[in-house]
């Protein structure tokens, strides 16, 4: 099938025989057992439940993996992954990542020992001047958040096999309607389900899908030993939300693509990062790997003082925190995704108090550019 029947198709109850044609919400904490020596797949809804299954099985197929396991957030998917890793061991990741990654790095995964080294990960020489005996993955955000840097997920794939490193790629931003990383090399992907699998702004959730039965069952051990799994009902947001994917995603696509081109001809807006730009420096790597830019733009304006104005000003688009939802959200990476990221690693990778980070929804491309014109001009 192809991906927009699978959207809708898998997402059917196939392992029940009630006829329902949306997967009913198994909203039970525990299962009766028929013995004690019963060979039950569910017993106990930390363990496994059906709608999360389900929901796993979905996110397996689209990304083209073996497995995946649904997490309370992306934040615990992304913990949780981490866990695979012991003290001593050394981490190699995307030097422009979400904020909340960069703080669990510093934080949680350098107490228990694990060092990130941060690399600009669309240099291969770079990655490969930090690997040490003990490096053991390869962290890549792409693209990045929120200056939506590229990285060559194949070129770095085959980098990773030659040392023997894990790659783990975040595909948030593109999905795997416009992103296949595992086709592309990757050994793991994360997901911040809460963005546009989900996509309507009203459901928080983490997936990470394995390319290996085997890394899908550790995924799997960690995420019922340290509890931050999905609830039944929230899966059932994010099944319903993926059914939508490939129409929104094209709308996201189609409204960044005329916004970001707006957005380039005012004279107070200085410089645009948007991927669908052929000016853009990882545009030709984004056009042989994925099959579409996104919804995502960043832009700088001419002062810190218009950028504060605009947050003030919009109507449309709502000043607000997060990302790929149906509605337009406009939000300051200074003070809010990245607010815990030192202010000379900020300002090195362009993060400034005139850098807006515009999440384009599916509402009518004319108001959006008609609320971003009163707003700046």
């Amino acid at each position: 099938m192809k991906f927009n029947t699978v959207c809708l198709h898998a997402a059917k109850d196939m392992t029940h025989s009630t006829g329902a044609v949306a997967a009913p919400i198994y909203q039970s904490a525990t299962f009766a057992r028929e013995s004690v020596d019963s060979n039950q797949v569910y017993s106990y809804s930390r363990l496994q439940n059906p709608t999360r299954e389900h929901l796993e099985n979905i996110m397996a197929h689209l990304e083209e993996g073996a497995g995946a396991v649904a997490f309370s957030t992306g934040m615990a998917a992304e913990a949780a992954v981490m866990e695979l890793f012991s003290q001593g061991d050394r981490v190699i990741a995307s030097d422009d990542l979400y904020g909340g990654s960069i703080r669990l790095f510093g934080n949680f995964s350098k107490k228990n020992g694990v060092t990130v080294d941060y690399a600009d990960t669309g240099n291969i020489g770079e990655i490969k001047s930090l690997i040490t005996p003990t490096t053991k993955a390869i962290f890549v955000e792409t693209p990045t958040n929120p200056m939506l840097k590229v990285t060559d997920i194949a070129e770095v794939s085959k980098l990773a096999r030659e040392h023997g490193l894990l790659l783990i790629v975040d595909n948030t931003f593109l999905t795997p309607y416009f992103q296949l990383p595992i086709r592309l090399g990757a050994d793991i992907v994360i997901h911040s389900g809460t963005k546009y699998l989900c996509g309507h702004n009203d459901t928080m959730a983490g997936v990470a899908v394995a390319a290996r039965a085997d890394m899908a069952e550790k995924l799997h051990y960690i995420n019922k030993t340290t509890g931050a799994l999905l609830s039944p009902f929230d899966c059932f947001l994010m099944t319903r939300g993926i059914k939508t994917l490939a129409i929104r995603m094209e709308r996201h696509n189609q409204n960044a693509a005329e916004a970001a081109k707006w957005l380039c001809r005012q004279k107070k807006v200085k410089k645009v990062y948007y991927l669908g730009l052929e000016t853009h420096p990882g545009h030709e790597t984004l056009k042989k790997q994925s099959t579409g830019f996104g919804g995502m733009i960043s832009f700088e304006v001419e002062s810190a003082e218009l950028a504060l104005s605009v947050l003030k000003k919009v109507k449309v688009i709502q000043f607000a925190e997060s990302l790929g939802g149906v509605e337009s959200l406009i939000t300051y990476p200074v003070t809010q995704t990245h607010a815990d990221v030192p202010e000379e690693k900020r300002e090195k990778n362009g993060i400034n108090a005139r850098l807006l980070r515009l999440s384009v929804g599916i509402e009518d491309i004319c108001d959006i550019i008609a609320d971003l014109d009163q707003a700046i001009n």
